[in-house]
């Protein structure tokens, strides 16, 4: 039977059945998205119906994407010239010895798509060995590594845990994969909160208290609760903040670091609700003597898990700043830039900046002007890739600072707002604060 399509000629010489392609097209998708850094692509499948349709020759514009991409990545030849009538000479004659660069690609697919087969029962435990060692490395560079590219790396990761828990059905090596993959899943909500998605934020962190859940994780359910908490009073909801950290308080397991974060999240959630007394009893939790419990997310692997003393004062300096206590505010504050400067000199950037805005707001409570634009001045500096959502939020609030300020007539608080207006308009995730509340914005 002539063939119709050089989809359709590389598929006879493959001998491959519908059910063969579909297996070969789903593992092309997957290697895409991997390669493109988008999950999405990574679900793609194709119907019998539209097989049929590809190697008939029976349609007559190209496919939406992905197909085209996948079946260009699957055969690499152009999806137009796969999905139209072959050419004479690109169909090899009956018994000729001649083998082209497809064809080899496809057998060693074959090949390899074999042997994966074969060994989907379980998987060699030093392959899960390394990507315990990558998101570990993921985590731990966070401060030091720009948001998008935190999350493209998180990206590619996450796919790469969920293709090897396709791969083997061991007990064990299920659980250590969900935990890589959940523990992925929460860096990427942090990245995307910093790079102002505050829905992918959210779906996120949830997929990682999902994959806690399934492996019974407390320490992963409770980091990902305390990142949904701070996200619900970040969107204007502190009472659905303070009963999600509430729960992530509840997990088992936990050691004393994943304690003190779910602590300052606490007492944040509750200054935006305007209650200074259980903000306070909160902050004063953090001064307990150490336990000296660990567990293996917040202590072990560490980094964006962790919760040094830098981020515990930049923290209670913000919630100090919404309970409207100057004195309290700059302490702190000062507290974590001192902090700060003894941190390696890659993270600092992405934590000075709101140390310092928030030395500024701290400042403006006590009518100090001058002080607060000197405190704020290094941030004008910050390169785009740290202007993040953290960033931007403070600046808002030191910008309401400046307009309620009884100095809002001052030609210097003047400069000094339109300094900050300029900075948020020229920053990549401007736009988010236009629909931010009050309470998002901490004021």
């Amino acid at each position: 039977m002539e063939a119709r399509t050089l989809l359709q000629v590389l598929v006879r010489q493959l001998r491959w059945s519908y059910d063969r392609f579909r297996r070969a097209y789903e593992q092309g998708a997957r290697e895409v998205a991997t390669m493109r850094g988008d999950p999405h692509i990574a679900s793609a499948t194709v119907a019998e119906p539209t097989f049929r349709r590809w190697t008939s020759g029976s349609i007559r514009t190209l496919p939406n994407e992905p197909a085209p991409t996948i079946l260009e990545h699957i055969f690499r030849k152009p999806a137009g010239e796969l999905l139209a009538a072959p050419r004479e000479d690109a169909v090899p004659l009956p018994g000729a010895s001649a083998i082209n660069e497809s064809e080899i690609t496809m057998t060693a697919r074959n090949a390899a798509e074999h042997a994966g087969e074969a060994a989907s029962w379980a998987l060699p435990d030093m392959t899960i060995d390394q990507i315990e060692d990558d998101v570990r490395r993921l985590a731990r560079t966070y401060l030091a590594t720009a948001p998008a590219e935190s999350y493209r790396r998180g990206a590619e990761l996450l796919q790469l845990a969920r293709t090897m828990l396709d791969r083997t059905q061991r007990l064990r090596q299920r659980e250590r994969l969900y935990l890589q993959a959940g523990a992925t899943a929460a860096v990427m909500a942090s990245a995307s909160f910093d790079l102002g998605s505050l829905p992918s934020a959210v779906q996120l962190a949830r997929t990682a208290a999902l994959y806690g859940e399934v492996i019974d994780h407390g320490p992963l359910q409770a980091y990902a609760h305390g990142a949904l908490a701070y996200l619900a009073y970040w969107d204007g909801r502190p009472a659905e903040a303070v009963r999600l950290v509430t729960i992530g308080q509840n997990f088992g397991g936990l050691g004393d670091t994943a304690t003190t974060r779910l602590a300052t999240i606490r007492a944040r959630a509750h200054a935006h609700l305007a209650d200074p007394e259980s903000a306070e009893h909160a902050i004063a939790s953090l001064d307990s003597p150490a336990m000296g419990r660990r567990d293996d997310l917040h202590d072990d692997i560490g980094g964006e898990f962790g919760m040094p003393p830098a981020r515990a004062a930049m923290s209670n300096a913000t919630t100090w700043i919404l309970l409207r206590d100057g004195t309290g505010a700059q302490a702190a504050a000062e507290r974590a830039l001192e902090l700060i400067e003894a941190r390696p000199t890659a993270e600092q950037p992405a934590l000075r900046g709101k140390a310092a805005v928030d030395l500024a707001r701290a400042r403006m409570l006590q009518r100090d002007l001058e002080g607060a634009a000197e405190a704020v001045e290094p941030v004008f500096a910050l390169e785009a890739d740290w202007r993040t959502m953290g960033v931007l939020e403070r600046m808002a609030g030191l910008r309401h600072d400046l307009i309620r300020s009884s100095l809002a007539d001052a030609s210097a608080a003047k400069a000094l707002g339109e300094r900050v207006e300029e900075f948020t308009a020229t920053s990549s995730a401007s736009r988010s604060l236009a629909s931010t509340g009050p309470l998002a914005l901490g004021l």
